[in-house]
């Protein structure tokens, strides 16, 4: 119990960051900024979208994007207080080592990777879908047996069930993974060139889609704005707005993955709060704006597919030259959530890895290209193989309620450093701490409840397999046991 509540000192934290840095320091708040929109502007908007509206808000959409977005705001805040204070790698798994302890610290580091592994395998089924759709319209068809995935969950219920549906594997997921974790391998700087590009291809599309399809918009689809409940928690009603925010709440973990890029900016301390805090506030106009012409465009009862957005437009023949564009933007711009998936969670593993909490090999650099090498091939090969079996709502939720326990964790931790260690220079402060945090800590709760019950016991399943890893692993190989630099949760850092 000792070791579980057990902190590690905040000087202990740069100093290993400045002395075992073998990571290349190469961006500016530019290119932060736009690894945060080419990290949320993908999946959430061009898949999970559909999804959302069909299942859960109906026309109702844009207020479940404003509530998430709200939640967003408070953690974005916390984030900033947090990656300006402590700016090294591991994004909140570090932040909860210096505040929290080693048990919650671990905790976090293990939904840290279900948030990341499983967004990369999330995004390549919804890739593969506008894929699919693209070719299609240019005259090149790919079965549905290697387009989709073989296992599913029962329609329109909560269950653990897991169905067989025919198919064999989605394998254009699995090979734009594979293609992904390549172009992460060779490098941070080619990577963040490759995201610049990208970023700039999938807004002028969204751009796109709202400004030809306003014109197009059937007001009747936006009613009744919210559907009557079913008499189910979390479909339609005021609770279904609810759910719909937690299941979109996976299109904003883009911002948090810039703050696990500390070990490779060049002023981590002031570049980091503003890609943060201004690639979310892009990016949740741009949401809240794209959702409401989508539910006008199209009756929500049709949305629920791999590809909303070409849905809409396939709808209207006289937007059918915008079909192109807006797949191939699609395809682009989830491309790049990708990217920046994987090159989150193969910080998070290096992270790891360097306080004993797992294997050293995760930490591994390499000698040419001085990136985590083995913790990059490891969340490809992993991400291809999940997103090549796994539908896409499936993987959405559970990406989501790892997401949002991390996220509660973060703004708890702001609060505990300001009581804890008052002291400490904090280059940005989170305003009006102790309604800031507090407020989000509970809409981002508010929301992990609206996941239903199915999502909470696979979180409860993955937690357990968590805390054997731990137990027969982390909990003997610490850096924080073997060295003892750690010091008591109760007692500030020092």
């Amino acid at each position: 119990m000792r070791q579980l509540l057990a902190t590690k000192s905040i000087q202990v934290l740069h100093e290993q960051e400045s002395s075992a840095n073998q990571l290349r320091r190469c961006l500016g708040p530019v290119q932060l900024t736009l690894l945060g929109i080419g990290g949320i502007i993908g999946t959430g908007i061009f898949v999970l979208t559909g999804t959302a509206a069909a299942n859960h808000a109906g026309p109702a959409l844009p207020l479940s994007f404003i509530f998430a977005g709200l939640g967003c705001t408070f953690a974005g805040l916390c984030y900033a207080e947090f990656s300006a204070m402590i700016p090294v790698s591991g994004s909140a798994y570090s932040y909860s080592y210096a505040t929290l302890g080693e048990g919650v610290a671990w905790f976090i580091g293990w939904n840290l990777v279900l948030e990341y592994l499983l967004a990369v395998a999330t995004v390549s089924v919804g890739w593969s879908g506008y894929a699919v759709s693209l070719l299609s319209q240019l005259g090149v068809h790919i079965p549905a047996q290697l387009s989709s995935a073989p296992f599913s969950t029962p329609m329109g219920q909560e269950s653990l069930e897991i169905v067989r549906t025919g198919a064999i594997i989605n394998l254009p997921a699995v090979l734009i993974v594979s293609a992904i974790g390549i172009i992460c391998y060779v490098g941070i700087k080619q990577s963040a060139f490759f995201n610049a590009v990208i970023v700039a291809i999938k807004v002028t599309v969204v751009l796109l889609f709202i400004l030809f399809g306003v014109f197009y918009i059937n007001t009747a689809n936006w009613h009744p704005l919210i559907p009557p409940n079913t008499g189910q928690f979390g479909v339609f009603g005021l609770s279904g707005i609810l759910g719909a925010a937690g299941v979109i709440f996976f299109a904003y973990i883009g911002f948090d993955a810039v703050s696990t890029a500390a070990q490779e900016t060049v002023n981590p301390q002031r570049d980091m709060p503003i890609g943060m805090l201004a690639s979310l506030i892009i990016c949740t106009v741009l949401y809240v704006i794209t959702s409401a012409v989508l539910t006008g465009m199209v009756s929500y009862k049709e949305l629920d597919v791999a590809a909303p957005v070409a849905l809409a437009i396939d709808k209207h023949p006289a937007l059918h030259w915008l079909g192109i564009p807006v797949k191939l933007g699609a395809v682009c711009g989830i491309t790049s959530v990708m990217l920046v998936m994987t090159i989150a969670q193969a910080r998070i593993f290096f992270a790891m890895a360097r306080d004993g909490m797992l294997p050293p090999f995760f930490g591994r650099v390499h000698p040419r290209f001085k990136t985590p090498s083995v913790g990059t091939a490891v969340t490809a090969i992993s991400a291809a193989l999940i997103g090549g079996l796994f539908p896409v709502k499936l993987l959405g939720e559970m990406v989501s309620i790892g997401t949002l326990s991390a996220f509660v964790t973060v703004c708890i931790g702001v609060l505990v450093l300001r009581y804890t260690r008052p002291d400490l220079a904090r280059p940005f402060k989170a305003p009006w701490p102790w309604f800031t945090c507090i407020a989000g800590a509970v809409v981002c709760f508010a929301m992990m409840v609206g996941l239903g019950t199915a999502t909470w016991m696979r979180l409860i399943v993955w937690t357990f397999i968590g805390v054997l890893i731990y137990l027969f692993y982390g909990y003997s190989h610490s850096k924080v046991r073997s060295e003892g630099n750690g010091t008591p949760a109760a007692a500030p850092s020092r």
